[in-house]
């Protein structure tokens, strides 16, 4: 390259890629921030649709690798399911109809599951109960023991608040504290119908897992619990 050349193209400036590239990972570092650094490319490129800005999904974790936005990570399991017992079992009757669309209107489909928060005095324990139809929490409770009352009162508040008609479809992992006498009894007192995964496959529980696993990535272990 001649002297005038080199001058030249020290003189350009950025190229119109290079100024798109800065302008998109701008955008990017504040969407990443915004999540509290939980959105991976996927979800980013989901963002930057939702606010008209046409990119590939390839751009975007290219754009991430090349300045080091990564993922914050889950932290270590801890199991909250004891399926090792002598109640009755119920059939897996929801078998994964998750859909909003196949799920005709709220009150119709329950789903529960139980997680974990790690504090500086020990464990506690958060059952929720979600609406499939709405996606929303319509009960919940915590506690330090994993004793059927914690999940009894998630269930009464979800009873207290939507009081539904008879006919609720209730989905759960095959659990001690789901399976318990006490809980089967409150949902016949309700007529609410009992549904629950088959042994060691989370995946018939999806959406309050995910639910479970996103709560606890965005928001349980990026704060000190006292």
């Amino acid at each position: 390259m001649s002297k005038a050349g080199y001058y030249a193209w020290r003189e350009r400036g950025p190229s119109i890629r290079e100024r798109s590239d800065q302008a998109l990972l701008t955008k990017i570092k504040l969407i990443h921030g915004m999540s509290r650094k939980t959105y991976g490319s996927p979800r980013l490129h989901r963002q930057l649709r939702i606010e008209n800005v046409r990119v590939g999904r390839k751009r975007v974790a290219r754009l991430m690798k090349a300045c080091d936005i990564v993922v914050r990570t889950r932290r270590r399991f801890r199991v909250t399911t004891t399926s090792k017992h002598d109640h009755p079992i119920a059939g897996n009757v929801l078998n994964r109809c998750f859909g909003v669309k196949a799920i005709k209107a709220v009150n119709r489909v329950w789903a529960s599951d139980i997680t974990y928060i790690e504090t500086r005095e020990g464990w506690l324990y958060l059952a929720v109960i979600l609406d499939l139809r709405s996606r929303r929490v319509i009960g919940w409770s915590m506690s330090a023991s994993l004793a059927e009352k914690l999940v009894l009162d998630a269930l009464r508040m979800a009873l207290l608040r939507r009081k539904p008609k008879r006919g609720v479809l209730h989905h759960s992992d095959r659990g001690s504290q789901y399976a318990g006498k006490a809980y089967r009894k409150l949902l016949r007192d309700h007529g609410i119908r009992c549904s629950m995964s088959r042994k060691g496959d989370c995946w018939d529980n999806a959406v309050v897992e995910s639910f479970n696993a996103t709560i606890k990535t965005e928001l349980i272990h990026r704060t000190k619990w006292p």
